[in-house]
């Protein structure tokens, strides 16, 4: 039986003033307790380091490595918590399964909005914004070793940087259900924003198109059954735009399919 542990990391970029409040909605709904797993909350020293992302991103991976006989489910307010993600679990040597309707391969070259929440994958592989992973003390993972599927909003340069990587592009969700999987333990990250909007409208960055929940599930039960998982991230939907509620329950079907394969 897999031991979970729980993380919630409440924050939008390092900081509070554009939270939304998902990660405490999802608490409230008692999927810890339904996992039978502890819930952790960080606290970050926004004193002890410049940046407010690393300061966030060191608290997730101490939290991450302090319960290292888990596999950790970490909920977050926007991507840049993979970073940290990826060192909390840098002793596993991962590979990267990135769920997600926008690349998040942008440097501050190619970015066309200067969104840093759209950089986070790029940054892992060593493009751009590498003080982010000086700060945590972390080597760029390879990008032969990352797995993006279902990107489907990108910018031009981003797009150009991102097909000439090394990483493994999925147009289709429905290739995971054939596609082999790492042989290495995997890092799931899995943003929300990945959902057709008919079922998770509650989005910061909404994306035309996309899979339905029951294109997503058959995947996510895939890969939990029959990959070694190391750890797991959800972006969650924005809890001030409407469509909240329905944006909770779908990503609720997501992480209890994901928890009962991976069992």
């Amino acid at each position: 039986m897999t031991q979970f542990v729980c993380i919630g990391v409440p924050y939008w970029l390092g900081g509070k003033a554009a939270y939304t409040g998902s990660v405490e909605v999802i608490r409230a709904n008692g999927i810890a307790e339904e996992l039978n797993a502890e819930w952790v909350e960080l606290a970050p020293d926004f004193d002890a380091v410049e940046e407010p992302i690393v300061a966030v991103n060191l608290a997730l991976a101490a939290a991450i490595q302090a319960h290292s006989d888990s596999v950790p489910l970490i909920f977050a307010g926007d991507c840049t918590t993979s970073l940290g993600v990826a060192k909390g679990l840098e002793n596993h040597n991962p590979a990267v399964l990135w769920f997600d309707a926008h690349g998040d391969f942008n440097t501050p070259e190619t970015t066309l909005s200067g969104f840093l929440g759209g950089m986070p994958l790029a940054a892992l592989v060593g493009q751009g914004n590498q003080h982010w992973l000086q700060g945590l003390g972390l080597s760029p993972l390879a990008a032969r070793d990352v797995f993006i599927t279902d990107v489907r909003d990108l910018d031009p340069a981003e797009a150009d940087l991102l097909y000439n990587s090394e990483v493994t592009i999925m147009s289709d969700v429905a290739d995971l259900l054939t596609q082999p999987l790492p042989k290495k333990p995997l890092y799931i990250h899995f943003d929300t924003d990945i959902s057709h909007l008919d079922d998770l409208p509650a989005v910061s960055y909404p994306a035309a198109g996309g899979p339905h929940v029951e294109q997503l599930l058959p995947a996510i039960e895939r890969v939990g059954r029959d990959a070694t998982i190391a750890g797991v991230s959800f972006t969650l939907w924005n809890n001030a735009l409407p469509g909240a509620e329905k944006s909770m329950q779908t990503t609720l079907r997501y992480i209890r399919a994901l928890a009962e394969a991976a069992s």
